[in-house]
This record gives C-alpha cells, structure tokens and sequence, in this order.
C-alpha cells in the first residue's frame, strides 16, 4: 500500500490492520471483536474504532460484538445501517438545509437519511407557528408529527421496508393543490451526467413528483454520493437549484456545477463563512467560488 509521507508509523499499521480486517469479512462474511483482537495482539477498544472508521467509510457494517459484510448484490443498504454513515457530515448538512427554511413555508422532504437529519434540525430549531412539511419518509413523519408549530403531510402509497418509505403515485395528486417553497433531496447518486439519481425506480418516481412541484431543488448529498452512478435519474443537473454537501466534495465536480449557475454550499468550518438572508444560526459554509 502506498502511504504518505506525512503519515506516522501508528497510522500505517492501523490502515494496514484496517485493510486486514476488511478483507478477513468479505471472505468469512462476519467477525467477532474478540477473534480480531486476538489476531492482531490489539486491545477490543482499538478494533472497534477500526470498524467504526470502516463502517464510517461503507466497507462494512457493526453489528452487537462485531462486523458483517455488506451485501453489494442489493441495489440500496437498509435505513437503519445508511443513518450510521457519514453521520457527522449528515449532522452539518442537515443543519444547513433547516437554516434555509422560513416560517410559513410548505416544504417536502424526501425518505433519505439526510433529510432526517434536516427534520431533527428543524424540530431542534424551534420557533415554528405554520411550517408545513411534505414527506414520503416514515420516520421523518413520526420525528416531526405533534411537535408545536409544524403540519406533517404524508404522501400515500406502499411502504418499503427497506428505505422506510411511500412510495406510488397514491400521493401525486397532492402537490397540485398546494404551493411548495422548497424541496429537501438526497440521493444514491450524484453525476453531472446523469443529476440525482436514487436506487430503485419506485423511490426516483416519487422523487421527480417533488421535484415538478417544488419552486426550489436542494441536494444533499454528502461527498460519498457525488460522481457515482445510481440507477434512476429523478432530477437532471439542470434543475438543481442549491446543492449542499461536506468539505469532501470533489473540486472538479463543484467547479463545474458553480459555472453551470448552481449555488453549491460546501458547509464545515471556515475562516470566511457566508451568511445568508434566509439563514437562521446554522453551521458555516462556504459558496463555491464562480
């Protein structure tokens, strides 16, 4: 393996047992923390933190005691293992996005986890006396549903399980009797080809119904999803409005969006953070330069 420079000698043997660890689960498909342990003459808290790092990274997923592998043959990972990752750069996205939002606003949110993480946001802001949310998501729904000040509207249609969503078009013919504002959307898949695109056809299909009704398009999508492919296109390049993703995002892509007119918010830390009009205590962010 190639290994910067810069890197301490406590690094490497950590990558190098890390990469040891992936390889022992794709060939066994589960490990226990013990046998790792064992193995690697480590203590249990030093493999743990190796697989949450790897969990962190999507090359497997923790179980209670241990690790099992991840099961590509699937077209999409189950809710509850996708909330785990990139959890800390959901949390900032997620702020970001319910920094956007006014009150007196109807918005729809997508099933994904990130919009989840706009929800909690929204739900920790307060202050709500007529926001109406839209969503397909399940557990968006139940964060948000009783909490003062915000109506929750749940589009119709078959549950699947493994996003927790409604999906169908049970639920399209909401969105021509009322105005949306905004639309909070995460993806599988994020090209400059290709726009948003989710893994399944059936969730793309509810997807594009929010993006028809919506006046504004908002990605988020964090540095994992951005020049990946997924199967099913719901909105094109071109409709995107604002994007908001981590510090991670591929600089190429993002200067390409930016000279196509998208407003990209890369949100973390920065020595020159840019407010916005609309913008409530949010994290910093960011605006791609043009």
């Amino acid at each position: 393996m190639t290994v910067p420079a810069s890197a301490s000698p406590g690094d490497v043997f950590a990558r190098e047992r890390q990469e040891h660890i992936v390889r022992i689960v794709d060939e066994h498909g589960r490990v226990r923390v013990g046998d790792l342990a064992a193995r690697f003459k480590v203590s249990a808290v030093t493999i743990r933190k190796d697989l949450i790092g790897l969990e962190t990274d999507g090359r497997l997923i923790r179980t209670h005691g241990g690790a099992i592998a991840i099961d590509r043959s699937r077209p999409e990972v189950a809710f509850d293992i996708r909330e785990r990752l990139q959890a800390d750069e959901k949390l900032v996205i997620g702020a970001a996005g319910a920094a956007l939002v006014q009150d007196g606003e109807s918005i729809v949110m997508d099933a994904s986890t990130t919009a989840l993480s706009v929800a909690r946001q929204l739900k920790a802001r307060g202050g709500w006396s007529q926001l109406t949310i839209i969503t397909n998501g399940l557990r968006i729904a139940s964060e948000l549903a009783g909490h003062p000040g915000i109506v929750v509207l749940m589009l119709g249609g078959r549950v699947r399980w493994e996003a927790l969503s409604v999906v169908g078009q049970l639920g399209d013919g909401l969105f021509s009797r009322i105005n949306v504002q905004k639309a909070f959307l995460g993806a599988a898949g994020f090209t400059i080809e290709s726009g948003l695109a989710d893994a399944t056809d059936e969730e793309a299909q509810i997807k594009r119904s929010m993006v028809a009704a919506a006046r504004e398009v908002i990605a988020i999508v964090d540095r994992t999803k951005w020049e990946r492919a997924a199967f099913a296109t719901f909105c094109p390049t071109a409709k995107i409005d604002v994007v908001l993703t981590d510090r991670g995002a591929p600089a190429g892509m993002v200067a390409a969006l930016t000279a196509r007119g998208i407003d990209v918010r890369i949100v973390g830390k920065s020595s020159e953070p840019i407010s916005d009009a609309s913008a409530g205590a949010g994290p910093d962010f960011t605006r791609a330069a043009s």
